[in-house]
């Protein structure tokens, strides 16, 4: 904690046996709630997963094609939305400029406008910019495409994203702690999530992305209370470790989508063209090859939480890292140590789960 995490959850499972679960917490941060391994936390863009897991269950009942154009589903909606296939969206080919880069979403990201943003809100946020390439020619990160997913399976099944994950997903799954939230409304116990406050903000953060609301505390924010609806199908979804641990065994083993639905989200494109056996990305997921093992996994930032999950190719192995504030992973410059020791305990998790050593000494805290 000496490098500046609020708090910290760790889950792995080896699938040798019962799972290994940490939860540790900075002194200052006590008061307002003692960290449990089982709390709920917000998952930022694991919730692309979640949502490409939906419209494939959606391709083999045959309601949906990877093919479809954007445009059948949101006529209008999306400029060239004839040449932008589902499966551009879903693995970030379309070219469609990230609605969160937008000056009109910073007040709500920050947590000081708590409006609640439909799909459609924020698609149209995104598309009132020029595309940064031609559809299906490049590859680059993009919440938009996740804000038409979200439009579109409105659209296909007449039901909100959040009924579609509570019936197709935890329900089946029995995940008690996993929901789709459309304002700031927690569910069960959750893991408070901080930001430094403006003061305490290191020199490197951009003016604009230094002041969240939420309540003040020992130089930092709680922003716990901020409302995610502005993340929508990119990223609204909460839940927990455990909760995704089971969710990642249900869905690489093939619990959730047909062989064929399953192949499709773990066919990739490279995350940068010149490395094309690097980092990959599918349908909602990536894939790469670590020291320990190759993982597929998904990170998801949203303010006061920066998680990231890993599986291996069957789901027979899982694990999860949560750090309770997110504003490092934006500016990593800013945060040198913090950002450091994230990564070096992601790199640990993911050897303790192919139950192999660290190649290297972790510093954590």
């Amino acid at each position: 904690m000496a490098v500046g995490a609020p708090g910290v959850i760790v889950r792995v499972d080896d699938g040798s046996g019962r799972p290994i679960q940490i939860a540790e917490q900075a002194a200052w941060s006590r008061p307002d709630h003692r960290l449990h391994a089982e709390d709920e936390f917000r998952m930022g863009s694991n919730t692309k997963t979640m949502m490409a897991t939906l419209v494939l269950q959606l391709v083999g009942e045959g309601r949906l094609a990877l093919t479809d154009p954007v445009e059948k589903w949101l006529p209008g909606q999306v400029p060239h939305g004839s040449a932008i296939t589902l499966r551009m969206l879903l693995n970030h080919t379309s070219g469609l400029y990230d609605y969160t880069q937008d000056p009109e979403l910073l007040p709500s990201i920050l947590g000081k406008d708590p409006k609640p943003w439909t799909s459609e809100q924020l698609l149209a946020v995104g598309v009132r910019h020029d595309p940064v390439f031609a559809p299906g020619t490049a590859w680059a990160y993009s919440n938009t495409d996740y804000a038409a997913i979200g439009a579109v399976l409105e659209k296909a099944t007449g039901r909100s994203p959040a009924d579609l994950v509570r019936d197709r997903i935890a329900r089946p799954l029995h995940l008690q702690h996993t929901y789709y939230p459309t304002d700031s409304t927690w569910r069960g116990r959750h893991a408070h999530g901080y930001e430094p406050d403006a003061a305490h903000m290191p020199p490197g953060v951009p003016a604009e992305a230094r002041d969240y609301a939420g309540i003040p505390h020992d130089g930092h924010v709680n922003v716990s209370g901020n409302n995610p609806s502005w993340g929508g199908a990119a990223g609204a979804v909460v839940s927990t470790a455990q909760d995704w641990g089971r969710f990642s065994t249900a869905l690489m083993s093939g619990r959730l989508l047909p062989a064929a639905q399953l192949a499709q989200m773990r066919t990739t494109v490279p995350v940068d063209p010149d490395q094309p056996d690097g980092p990959g990305y599918g349908l909602g997921i990536e894939t790469a090859t670590t020291p320990c093992g190759t993982v597929w996994a998904h990170d998801g930032g949203i303010p006061g939480y920066l998680s990231t999950n890993f599986t291996d190719s069957t789901g027979h192995r899982t694990a999860s890292v949560l750090v309770s504030t997110e504003a490092f992973a934006e500016t990593p410059a800013a945060f040198p140590d913090l950002f450091k020791a994230a990564k070096a305990l992601q790199s640990a998790t993911i050897c303790a789960m192919f139950d192999k050593p660290t190649p290297t000494t972790l510093h954590a805290d």
